[in-house]
């Protein structure tokens, strides 16, 4: 049980970092959800956003972070 709740705080804390990067991102102006690639279609009463081009950096980005991690431990 001690173990599972270290893994809720270590993963709230997580969660907590990623919205503050995202806030920060909004702040500082950072194209974040308007890459190229980014497709939205809009009609009268129907948004559709993929965000194909920010879901590519963003794998991009953790996969580099992961393999540093890997190698490091």
């Amino acid at each position: 049980m001690n173990q599972l709740g270290k893994m809720l705080i270590c993963m709230g804390l997580l969660l907590a970092a990623v919205g503050v990067v995202l806030v920060l991102a909004g702040k500082l102006n950072i194209p974040f959800g308007k890459l190229p690639g980014d497709i939205t279609y809009q009609k009268k009463n129907l948004t559709v956003f993929a965000p194909f081009g920010t879901m590519l950096v963003v794998s991009l980005v953790l996969s580099i972070i992961f393999n540093i991690f890997s190698r490091w431990k």
